[in-house]
């Protein structure tokens, strides 16, 4: 029995406000990122969670392609939405994404935390972790992108994007965070505060990629 025309339209909308869904879920990252402390975060708290479902609705439509793998026909290859009110809905969603969301309310979001980190300045506490998660904000649409020029389009699209994710992580973000480590530790040096445990972990974080080889190795 063929598919009803009707259903054809509502899976080609989700399928392409999956994008949009994707960059709102990098916004709700950064917020759960300075609700779980901004210089780190929980695994499988809110900040991975949603950072795995950017990366999933990424990569929805090569992932889709395990069903026909399995003998199961899915009818979501390609092609536009017969309905025009639809079509209308789907444009509407991702222009309010694109053009309010991203353009606007992740800037006045960032701003925000910014200003919480005056307050915590103020009030005794650390302003990093708002710092972070501002800096995040303002990079959403940025990280969207490099997850976007990591997706292979195979079936293996989002195990290739999470794995593209950590070898960025470890190669270019980890080295930026020791150097910080190293200024903190010089700042904590000079005001007679601990300043060991950072210089520990910048040559953690530099050796990071070496460790988890290692980490390998003595599982084999």
């Amino acid at each position: 029995m063929a598919v009803p025309q009707l259903l054809n339209d509502i899976i080609q909308v989700l399928l392409q406000l999956a994008p949009a869904a994707s960059l709102v879920s990098l916004v709700l990252a950064g917020i759960s990122l300075r609700r779980e402390g901004g210089t780190t975060f929980l695994v499988g708290g809110g900040f991975t969670k949603w950072m795995f479902w950017a990366v999933v609705f990424i990569t929805l439509g090569p992932l889709l392609g395990w069903f026909a793998s399995f003998g199961v026909r899915t009818p979501v290859s390609g092609g536009g939405i017969g309905s025009s009110w639809l079509a209308s809905f789907e444009s509407d969603v991702s222009g309010f994404v694109t053009n309010f969301v991203a353009g606007r309310m992740i800037t006045t979001l960032a701003a925000f935390f910014v200003l919480r980190a005056i307050l915590d300045t103020a009030s005794g506490e650390h302003p990093l972790p708002s710092i972070l998660a501002a800096m995040f904000l303002l990079g959403a649409q940025t990280t969207y992108s490099l997850i976007q020029s990591y997706n292979t389009g195979t079936q293996y699209a989002t195990a290739d994007v999470l794995d593209s994710l950590w070898n960025y992580l470890a190669g270019t973000i980890m080295p930026i965070a020791a150097g910080l480590a190293i200024v903190g530790a010089i700042i904590n040096f000079a005001t007679r505060r601990p300043a060991m445990r950072l210089v520990i972990v910048a040559l953690a974080m530099l050796c990071v990629s070496g460790i988890w080889k290692l980490v390998l190795s003595m599982e084999a």
